[in-house]
């Protein structure tokens, strides 16, 4: 009776915790303090308004690509400096590989002041795996992205994978 116990708690386990989308596994590395927004929803938020997005990546993560018309703001260097031109009630998106390290930075954002700040849900990950254009360094339609690290690559399924 024990051991059968143990086999079924063991298989709930193991296929509880299978990756059904890339959703299911990553929502563990948000502390739900910045809101978080889907791809489709900047999307539409890009075509309907002028949201200023922020790519918290590494300057040669964004150099192989990031999202049009985002700005960099690294995540190693940020400076509360580095924002002080931005209005305090510009609608902010930022976004990183897959939205931790661009939570933290919403978190100082929000922390100054800024009142309309969101986090990308997946990043550019996630993004790229939606079929949304991405741009290189020239501001140009590219399939790379750099994909942070072989251990973090497993959330991004489409695209070709950059390592530095």
């Amino acid at each position: 009776m024990r051991s059968s116990h143990s086999v079924l708690f063991c298989l709930y386990i193991v296929l509880g915790c299978q990756l059904k989308t890339f959703y299911d596994p990553i929502s563990f590395l948000y502390k739900n303090t910045v809101p978080l927004l889907k791809t489709e929803e900047v999307v539409w938020k890009m075509q309907h308004h002028e949201p200023l997005l922020l790519d918290t990546r590494s300057r040669s993560e964004f150099s192989v690509s990031h999202l049009p018309g985002a700005q960099l703001i690294e995540f190693d260097d940020f400076k509360p400096s580095n924002v002080s031109h931005i209005p305090r009630n510009k609608e902010i998106i930022l976004y990183c590989s897959v939205g931790y390290r661009s939570e933290r930075i919403g978190e100082k954002l929000l922390d100054m002041g800024y009142t309309k700040v969101y986090n990308l849900y997946g990043g550019i990950f996630d993004w790229k795996n939606q079929s949304q254009i991405i741009v290189n360094h020239l501001n140009l339609p590219t399939d790379s992205i750099h994909a942070y690290s072989k251990v973090w690559s497993i959330w991004l399924h489409k695209g070709i994978k950059v390592y530095e």
